[in-house]
């Protein structure tokens, strides 16, 4: 099986925004600024999650990981298989996982996990790996189209944005 790399389509920059504009959210309510969201075939949002390290005192409640456990009690794998995750940041390891075994199809995400370090640098809040979300994925059995990073000056701007001075 195989990760497969594709292209963003303009529908795909347009629902990485809504996940920026889920981590403005989170990070107004106190938690880290990260978001996500789960689209199905044709574009329309079923589900969006912020993060809930913080607030949730959950330190597994990553938005990725959060939404996943959602879809999979809520959809069955036949219907996941079709769908996308939509997330601001690059997947952690754990939150690879939970796309695989939740049988999403296809991930689209905005900035590289590598970014992300740059941002929040050795911030104990984030102790970010240095593990790429193809890497995860490409040791499993499934078929996966994984899309980014997208690369649009713009929405990084925008993504980086909810960033800014948080890790400080």
């Amino acid at each position: 099986m195989a990760v497969i790399t594709t292209e963003p389509t303009q529908k795909d920059i347009g629902l990485l925004y809504e996940t920026a504009r889920i981590a403005t959210e989170s990070r107004a309510g106190g938690n880290h600024p990260f978001g996500a969201l789960l689209a199905d075939a044709d574009g329309n949002i079923l589900m969006e999650q912020y993060n809930e390290v913080v607030t949730g005192h959950n330190d597994c409640g990553h938005a990725e990981t959060m939404l996943l456990m959602r879809a999979s009690k809520a959809f069955d794998r036949d219907f996941l298989a079709t769908c996308s995750l939509y997330t601001s940041i690059e997947p952690c390891a754990m939150c690879s996982g939970a796309l695989y075994w939740a049988n999403v199809g296809r991930l689209v995400y905005g900035l590289t996990e590598h970014r992300l370090l740059e941002m929040t640098g050795s911030n104990p809040e984030n102790p970010t790996f240095d593990l790429p979300c193809r890497d995860v994925l490409a040791r499993g059995q499934k078929d996966i189209v994984v899309v980014g990073p997208v690369d649009d000056a713009d929405l990084a701007q925008r993504i980086g944005k909810d960033h800014e001075g948080f890790w400080d």
